[in-house]
């Protein structure tokens, strides 16, 4: 995929975060080099002050102790020493008349007083004269002999720029990772969203198949292609089912609308007669009924595949509903020569649409006659256990086999077995749509002879 355009890149999230947390960062710096800088600073300017406190406490013992000449031959000794550059020592009279030290002449900022001074003095190094800032302290010794201890203070300011310079480029450095990471960050996440808009412009052309690209990764854009692709599948499951209700609705209908414009059609052409204009219109409404009724369960079985009637929900016994449909059945069952048998102790509630629940164990229960031989009989049981409440439909027909169980739930799906009877092919795609809009479980099993159907809800306690 070829890389993104910097302009599209500076005005990503990621890049607009990325600045956010170098500014950040980037003043957590600067106080963190700031603390850094004045402790170092400080650290240094205190052992200066403490080693010439030292030395004049030290200088002063001598004086008294030894006198004036001991003190003034350590002082031109000191000030001969190699390595003693940086070192200041001065020893004046009570006039500041010069006695021996490195300096020539007392300065006048130190006159007429004694402690702590800052001083600039011109100094020759290497033929080259320059000012250097010196920290001294001035001491009265007795006798009114002045004494000025100092220390030149170019180490500590090469230090001071060191240190510096060492957190300008920390701070540099920490702006320019900073950026090359934002910029980093930008391009990749830039990727992943535009192979997720690819994947949605060929999706909007119309090629359901396509998904977002994934990774593996496990960060938050794989969990979301994830998802995506998920959602992807769900639709076009959809497209394609509706595609197929489409198709199989056109079929399916067309040769009763065929056969009833054929038949009117007929009937014109013949010679009036009351008597075949009645015949007529009485097989015309019943291929409008029956067209009538499969799109009913059409829209029955899409309510329930949509969740309508979920806020209608109440307890329903599904005890109750089976006695019903069994009263309903039971003559149906009787003129075909079977036996029909209800097996049920007590109430078994479910939370539930009363009328879906009603027509899915009408489905089952018109199933089951209609495909179970004379002298045959067909059972209705509903019976329950601590969790689930089962009720159970089963008959003696031609069952249906295992590889076709999945494929059978869907809309206009009609075995070749059940081809010369009547129907839509649309009752157990509406069991299955209820039983999806109401948490419970379907199960299509062998009943040896026959078919065994179970829909497990989740119990309820029951009603007092």
């Amino acid at each position: 995929m070829p890389s993104a355009p910097a302009h599209r890149l500076y005005r990503t999230s990621a890049f607009r975060l990325a600045l956010l947390y170098v500014a950040l960062f980037g003043a957590a710096m600067l106080v963190l080099l700031g603390v850094i800088y004045w402790s170092t600073l400080t650290v240094v300017d205190r052992q200066t002050t403490e080693n010439i406190d030292a030395e004049i406490r030290g200088l002063a013992e001598q004086y008294r102790d030894e006198g004036l000449s001991r003190l003034v031959e350590i002082l031109a000794e000191r000030s001969r020493s190699v390595g003693s550059k940086n070192n200041v020592y001065l020893l004046a009279d009570p006039t500041y008349d010069h006695i021996t030290g490195n300096l020539a002449d007392w300065p006048a900022a130190a006159k007429g007083t004694s402690g702590w001074v800052d001083l600039e003095l011109q100094a020759i190094d290497g033929g080259k004269s320059s000012i250097h800032q010196v920290r001294a302290r001035t001491f009265v010794l007795p006798g009114d002999y002045r004494l000025l201890v100092g220390r030149d203070m170019r180490e500590q300011a090469r230090l001071r720029e060191i240190v510096l310079v060492a957190l300008a480029w920390a701070m540099a450095g920490t702006v320019i990772l900073g950026l090359a990471g934002g910029f980093l960050m930008s391009r990749t996440m830039l990727r992943r969203v535009d192979g997720i808009s690819a994947a949605a412009h060929r999706i909007m052309r119309g090629d359901l198949s396509q998904r977002v690209p994934t990774n593996n990764s496990g960060d938050e854009f794989d969990r979301l292609a994830k998802a995506l692709n998920q959602m992807l599948e769900q639709i076009e499951q959809l497209m394609t089912a509706m595609r197929a209700v489409t198709d199989s609705l056109g079929h399916d209908l067309r040769s009763p609308l065929t056969r009833l414009k054929g038949r009117i059609e007929m009937t014109l052409r013949d010679k009036p007669d009351v008597s075949a204009y009645r015949g007529t219109l009485d097989q015309a409404i019943a291929d409008v009924d029956a067209i009538l009724g499969t799109f009913n369960a059409l829209m029955s079985v899409a309510m329930a595949e949509a969740g309508v009637g979920r806020a209608e929900m109440t307890d329903v016994d599904i005890v109750e509903i089976g006695r019903d449909a069994f009263e309903l059945y039971e003559p149906l069952a009787e003129e075909k020569g079977q036996r029909l048998s209800f097996v049920a102790e007590g109430q078994a509630i479910v939370r539930g649409q009363r009328q879906l629940l009603a027509q899915a164990v009408a489905n089952l229960l018109d199933n089951a006659v209609k495909y179970s031989p004379a002298a045959s009989v067909v059972g209705l049981e509903v019976k329950k256990d601590a969790d689930r409440i089962y009720l159970c439909v089963s008959d003696n027909g031609p069952g249906v086999l295992a590889k076709d169980r999945e494929r059978v739930l869907g809309r206009f799906v009609r075995l070749d077995a059940s081809r010369s009877t009547p129907g839509s092919g649309l009752g157990l795609s509406l069991v299955a749509a209820v039983a999806k809009l109401h948490g419970a479980a379907l199960s299509l099993e062998d009943n040896a002879p026959g078919l065994r159907v179970t829909l497990a809800f989740p119990a309820r306690e029951e009603l007092v």
